[in-house]
């Protein structure tokens, strides 16, 4: 088994002539992924992260970075961005009560997660936990999601900090072509924000894109 590292404690793994993202971790599984030795498997039809890593575009988050995760659900990706910024902090958000008991188990392991039971259409609620971050990565499949990423970067991204949407074009517009969504969206992120990269994440998840930003 080959590794070589990507960025800090992500590792593409080339094992039994396959190629496997993979970050390197003390823990255990967390949703079912594989282990290999000191690895885990960091699996792209689970996790849009991944799949953005897997098709070539890379960020590179420090170890030491503030994120807010906007959109955690059960922990899929928070898991493995938590073995990323392990000298950092995660403040995650999500609204669901029942994904949320389920990302509790991994919070309650990891020290660097802060678990927020809150709706992220309003960050005002969570201003008192919260501090200024490095980093905001979106996952929230709502039709306001840009309203959303916007709103919390106003409050909480620091100057120059960097964000990551995922945007999902079904949720926004259903009877839209998903390729003019994200033509709006990219044009309406450019008025807040420097984009520096976008793309779709074929072929792992369908109509959707991911939006690199920096605050500006």
């Amino acid at each position: 088994m080959k590794a070589r590292e990507l960025i800090h404690n992500v590792f593409l793994i080339e094992r039994d002539g396959m190629k496997i993202l993979a970050t390197r971790s003390r823990y255990g599984s967390h949703y079912g992924e594989r282990k290999f030795g000191e690895f885990r498997e960091w699996i792209p039809t689970r996790s849009k992260l991944s799949a953005m890593f897997l098709k070539g575009y890379l960020i590179d988050i420090k170890p030491e970075w503030k994120v807010l995760y906007l959109g955690a659900a059960s922990g899929t990706t928070v898991s493995h961005l938590a073995d990323i910024v392990d000298r950092g902090i995660i403040y995650a958000v999500e609204y669901s009560a029942k994904p949320f008991a389920k990302f509790l188990e991994l919070a309650e392991e990891r020290r660097n997660i802060i678990p927020l039971l809150q709706d992220a259409s309003t960050p005002w609620k969570y201003s008192g936990i919260v501090e200024k971050v490095d980093f905001i990565y979106q996952d929230i499949a709502q039709k306001n999601q840009i309203e959303i990423f916007e709103e919390n970067a106003r409050f909480f991204l620091k100057e120059r900090g960097e964000g990551l949407i995922m945007v999902k074009a079904r949720s926004i517009d259903s009877t839209a072509e998903p390729k003019d969504v994200f033509r709006n969206v990219v044009k309406r992120l450019k008025n807040r924000f420097d984009v520096l990269s976008y793309d779709t994440l074929e072929p792992y998840h369908r109509d959707h894109i991911y939006v690199h930003v920096r605050n500006r």
